[in-house]
C-alpha cells in the first residue's frame, strides 16, 4: 500500500519583513513533514536570521516546536527542515531585523 502525500503552499509572493509568519495548516494525520523556504527574489538585510517551525493546538495559538531552519541568503535559494512528532498545526515564522525583507515560497510536504 503507497503512503498517502501531499503538498501545501502556506506562503506565495509573500515579502516577510519584522514579525513574520506563514499561513497555518492543519496537519495532524501526518506523520512526518519538511518544509521548504524559497527566496523568490534577492534578500534584503537578513543575515544569518533564522525561521522557526510553530505548532499549536488549535490553529490560532502558537509555540516554537524547537525547529529552526535558515532563511535563504541568496535569490532561488532553498532551504529545509524535517518534522515529526508536530501534533496537528505547522506554521513557520520568523522575526526578520529592521530593514530586512525576503520574498517567500513556503510549502510543506507531508506523508502519512
Amino acid at each position: 500500500m503507497l503512503p498517502h502525500n501531499a503538498t501545501a503552499v502556506i506562503a506565495r509572493n509573500e515579502v516577510w519583513t519584522g514579525k513574520a509568519a506563514s499561513e497555518p495548516y492543519e496537519c495532524g494525520w501526518a506523520r512526518e513533514a519538511i518544509v521548504f523556504l524559497r527566496a523568490l527574489d534577492t534578500p534584503r538585510g537578513i543575515g544569518r536570521t533564522k525561521a522557526r517551525i510553530e505548532i499549536s493546538p488549535d490553529g490560532i495559538r502558537w509555540v516554537p516546536s524547537g525547529t529552526t531552519l535558515a532563511l535563504p541568503a541568496r535569490r532561488d535559494q532553498i532551504t529545509l527542515a524535517r518534522l515529526a512528532h508536530f501534533g496537528n498545526w505547522l506554521r513557520i515564522a520568523a522575526d526578520l531585523p529592521k530593514g530586512a525583507s525576503v520574498k517567500i515560497l513556503a510549502t510543506i510536504h507531508l506523508k502519512a
